[in-house]
């Protein structure tokens, strides 16, 4: 099965990444801004809940590993999200998989470029910076280009 990876070095303790990958409060400072926690997980709306994504937590391990099964989505449903976090010299090492995705479409390469954008958001606020989520409530966020 085809899948998305992708590895971004933040200059971050991994204690200080984790949060923002395994809390619903935590993914919307990088990645949408319409987040609802929801029992054991999250939703995520985005377009104005035109599309909504429903996360369950399938592996929460403090500091080092978060993974999400997406129970909803018509080619996001079945996939997992998993973020491996490691510390690298002062620094946190992240590796981000996609998996499970039933096959390379039009969809998946632009999710490929989405996830790279995404990382980038979550870098920068790990960092202390506040760059926000990529998606607002209505679309994407001022000044952001989509794929």
């Amino acid at each position: 099965m085809p899948e998305l990876i992708h590895s971004v070095e933040i200059a971050a303790p991994p204690s200080a990444v984790f949060p923002l990958l395994s809390l619903p409060e935590g993914l919307a400072k990088w990645w949408a801004e319409d987040v609802v926690p929801v029992d054991g997980g999250a939703e995520l709306g985005f377009f104005s809940r035109a599309t909504i994504y429903r996360l369950r937590a399938l592996t929460l391990v403090p500091p080092t590993t978060a993974a999400w099964l997406c129970e909803t989505g018509q080619e996001w449903e079945g996939t997992r999200i998993v973020f491996h976090i490691a510390p690298k010299t002062g620094m946190t090492d992240l590796r981000f998989r996609h998996e499970g995705w039933r096959a390379v479409s039009p969809f998946f390469v632009a999710c490929n470029t989405t996830w790279g954008a995404l990382l980038f958001r979550l870098k920068g606020a790990a960092e202390g910076g506040a760059p926000g989520p990529l998606f607002t409530r209505e679309g994407l966020a001022s000044g952001t280009k989509g794929p």
